[in-house]
């Protein structure tokens, strides 16, 4: 009898770890072209591509969408079953998250004014300078964590107004291969204000709540490994490449 009962719990126990597929992941990316951005309900992009094929091929349903990156950055924080991308992985984020990846990876960058009298060859140089950020962002917690002074506003938008007006004296960006992220400021283009150091590059993933199970997490990296051996990594990559050399 005592035997009979082992076999039937290691069945159901074996049962219940293949049975059905896992719930619905919920996907959540910010508005960021090349890498992510929607058309109507569309969400597309180079990141979202990778995202969704890896899912696929891990075989989780999964929901996404596009929110303001504080929204999506928290919920991935908060609530099992959820992801962020593209979410830099930073010390400071290690234990925060299960991580899938990478998918990209990112150059951290200090825009200034042109006409600026300080020098910056090095990190280190810009220790005294006013340095904006942008809240919740890998870079303000980069560079938080290391005792620079940094500023970090609501809206990313603010800190080239900051900028000119002589509020700040740096603006921390980061900036992915393809990214068209200076063209969208006015100022950049005017010649006002131009990239002065590249000081960080970081690689970026897919993060999620740290509830999600150790097998799906293997499960979706080594369904992104199958991606990278097969040539689907580099063949997304290429093709908004392209894209943005038609434009």
């Amino acid at each position: 009898m005592a035997m009979r009962i082992t076999l039937l719990a290691m069945f159901f126990s074996a049962a219940q770890a293949y049975a059905g597929p896992p719930e619905t992941l919920f996907i959540a990316g910010e508005h960021s072209p090349p890498a992510s951005w929607k058309e109507g309900e569309l969400v597309t992009g180079r990141e979202t591509d990778k995202v969704r094929e890896l899912l696929a091929r891990a075989g989780v349903p999964y929901q996404i969408d596009i929110l303001p990156w504080k929204r999506a950055y928290t919920m991935a924080q908060r609530q099992p079953n959820t992801c962020v991308y593209s979410t830099s992985r930073t010390p400071e984020r290690e234990q925060q998250f299960k991580w899938i990846g990478p998918t990209d990876e990112a150059e951290w960058v200090f825009i200034g004014r042109t006409d600026h009298s300080f020098p910056l060859r090095t990190l280190e140089d810009a220790r005294p300078l006013r340095i904006g950020t942008y809240n919740g962002d890998a870079r303000d917690e980069f560079l938080r964590a290391r005792g620079f002074n940094v500023e970090p506003v609501q809206n990313d938008a603010s800190n080239p107004k900051k900028l000119l007006l002589g509020r700040i004296d740096l603006w921390a960006i980061g900036m992915r291969a393809g990214s068209n992220v200076l063209a969208q400021f006015p100022a950049i283009e005017r010649g006002e204000l131009a990239p002065l150091l590249s000081f960080h590059k970081v690689k970026v993933y897919l993060a999620c709540n740290p509830a999600l199970p150790d097998a799906l997490a293997d499960k979706m990296n080594a369904a992104l490994d199958s991606m990278r051996r097969d040539g689907t990594f580099i063949r997304l990559e290429r093709k908004y490449t392209q894209l943005e050399k038609q434009k």
